[in-house]
């Protein structure tokens, strides 16, 4: 069975949107985009659609290419100070000549949305930030849509990176979801896979897991993208062989990344929230 993204997706914007409809102001969300990539500028542009559409207001901001990164600072610093922004990212990735930890930190963390900074890395891990990793945050969403109980479920983790594999083995941790990790140096991920019951991958490699490695009734949610043929989207898995394999999949598109957008807007009612709250 497809596990269907986007209405997971659908059923957050909803009471997104029913949020927005009752604070005193419009929330600015404002994703950077730095120089003229097809495919960042298509995630920005539908990052964009999904705000207006719950009632948000975008903040255009886009930066040449060779902008400097004490340059790109100070634009965050600027846009740090709009009135009502409650969401600033910075479309990933960027070009090596910018130190890109300098320019996530630049984010004021109150609307650091992605959990990209400094601050609010230390708030998740510590157990106590007010906002999640919208990419990890959809992965858990997608797995409790699932009803099943992953107490009892041997769970795998390929990929240990900052927004994804590192923060979702966090979140299973907490909730006692036991589980293992498989990263590039690993040496019996082939056993692993073999093994598991429920598989989030989010390598960026395209279809490095197929069918035969797998499980039989394995409950498989792919968290990777990378860019394929005439810039389309694939993901980790090669869903033609593993959907005859696995319980439950999630496709890409049309999968994590619909409930990673909508997990970001519903980051940026919590920044917007906590506006209130201070007034």
């Amino acid at each position: 069975m497809v596990i269907d993204g986007k209405k997971i997706a659908g059923e957050v914007l909803n009471q997104v949107s029913e949020m927005v409809s009752n604070f005193s102001f419009v929330p600015v969300f404002c994703d950077i985009l730095v120089g003229d990539n097809p495919v960042s500028a298509q995630y920005v542009k539908m990052k964009a659609a999904a705000a207006e559409k719950v009632g948000m207001k975008f903040l255009n901001a886009n930066f040449p290419g060779n902008i400097t990164t004490t340059q790109l600072v100070e634009e965050i610093k600027k846009i740090n100070q709009t009135l009502n922004i409650c969401g600033l990212i910075v479309q990933l990735p960027l070009s090596e000549h910018i130190n890109k930890e300098d320019v996530l930190n630049a984010i004021d963390p109150q609307i650091d949305v992605d959990c990209t900074g400094e601050v609010n890395t230390k708030l998740f891990y510590s157990g106590r930030a007010y906002m999640e990793f919208p990419t990890a945050k959809a992965v858990m969403k997608i797995l409790d849509s699932t009803g099943l109980d992953f107490t009892t479920k041997k769970s795998l983790i390929v990929g240990f990176g900052q927004l994804v594999g590192r923060p979702v083995s966090f979140l299973f941790e907490q909730r006692g979801w036991p589980f293992a990790v498989a990263r590039s140096k690993t040496e019996n991920i082939g056993e692993l896979l073999a093994s598991a019951d429920v598989i989030v991958s989010a390598v960026g490699k395209p279809k490095i897991i197929t069918g035969e490695k797998l499980k039989s009734g394995s409950v498989v949610v792919d968290a990777g993208t990378s860019e394929g043929v005439s810039g389309s989207v694939v993901g980790d898995v090669d869903f033609a062989s593993v959907s005859n394999v696995a319980s439950l999949i999630s496709p890409v598109p049309g999968g994590v990344g619909p409930v990673t957008v909508a997990c970001l807007l519903e980051n940026v009612c919590i920044a917007a929230q906590s506006k209130v709250s201070e007034n």
